[in-house]
């Protein structure tokens, strides 16, 4: 029998978070001058971003890297109109 699990990004898209994704330029503690990127993604909820923040905070509290520039994009990947019931599975192979 097969186990019938919801994948957890799928079960957090129907719960109204997005993918996000965002590029985070900051100051290197040692050389000030210059600047570093970071990459962080995670499903969040628009607009308010409650993860991001809670991220940046941990940061800002944590880490000696001076914030310089944060760029966010998302995507809401699915939206309940675009989600429909079927009636049946198909297996091939």
């Amino acid at each position: 029998m097969q186990d019938k699990k919801v994948d957890q990004s799928f079960s957090k898209q129907l719960k109204g978070f997005s993918l996000t994704t965002a590029e985070i330029i900051y100051h290197l503690p040692d050389y000030p001058s210059l600047l570093q990127s970071y990459v962080w993604q995670d499903y969040d909820q628009h607009p308010k971003f409650p993860k991001l923040h809670g991220f940046l905070d941990f940061w800002t509290e944590n880490l000696d890297g001076r914030l310089f520039k944060i760029r966010v994009a998302h995507r809401k990947l699915i939206s309940p109109a675009e989600l429909r019931v079927v009636d049946g599975e198909f297996s091939i192979n």
